[in-house]
């Protein structure tokens, strides 16, 4: 099964130049070996162990030091895949199958990337949505599962909502999700009245 993960991966995401996702910024490479992924382990029924085998390789290449390494060409790629190799207490054949994957395609920056689509697929499958609010301060977390609640409502969908703190946006919110954002924050509106005036 590993080697077939590997495959799949492969055909699915091989190394090209395109375009990135207006919205989330998540590049076609990325989102092709994320559904390469998905469908494999949607296939074998193993989501959830996907799910932590691409969390322990983006966790691993986050690691500034690691990425170096296994990101340096002059550094051959046998070698930079062996890293990975000689890890078992970290991952298991088909975590190693796609950290030397996406070592020998120059793709170990987006490993968070394809972690964060795999799970968006997973939760769309699901029948599940994750959204993201920003607010100039922490919001209480009456607010926070109000706004859940209510666009949960609104999207008749379980809804997984995370909160940033953006003291830049100066009041109101952002939302975020899926393909959709909702700027209701003191600083759009400032800067829509600015360019309304400069247009006068």
């Amino acid at each position: 099964m590993a080697t077939a993960a590997a495959g799949r991966v492969a055909r699915d995401g091989t190394k090209r130049l395109g375009a990135e996702d207006p919205v989330t910024g998540t590049s076609r490479a990325a989102r092709r070996y994320a559904r390469a992924v998905f469908e494999l382990a949607q296939q074998d029924g193993q989501l959830e162990e996907w799910a932590r085998r691409l969390t322990k390789v983006r966790e691993l290449f986050a690691d500034p030091a690691v990425a170096a390494v296994l990101s340096n060409p002059t550094i051959a790629t046998e070698r930079r895949d062996a890293l990975v190799a000689t890890a078992p207490h970290l991952f298991d054949d088909e975590a190693t199958n796609l950290a030397r994957l996406l070592i020998e395609s120059g793709r170990v920056d987006e490993a968070a990337a394809i972690e964060d689509e795999f799970q968006r697929l997973a939760d769309e499958s699901a029948g599940r949505v994750r959204a993201t609010v920003t607010t100039a301060i922490e919001l209480e977390r009456a607010d926070r599962d109000r706004v859940e609640r209510e666009l949960s409502k609104r999207l008749n969908k379980e809804v997984r909502l995370s909160v940033v703190v953006d003291p830049r946006i100066i009041g109101g919110l952002k939302l975020q999700y899926g393909d959709r954002v909702v700027d209701a924050s003191v600083a759009t509106r400032l800067e829509q009245l600015r360019r309304r005036l400069a247009a006068t």
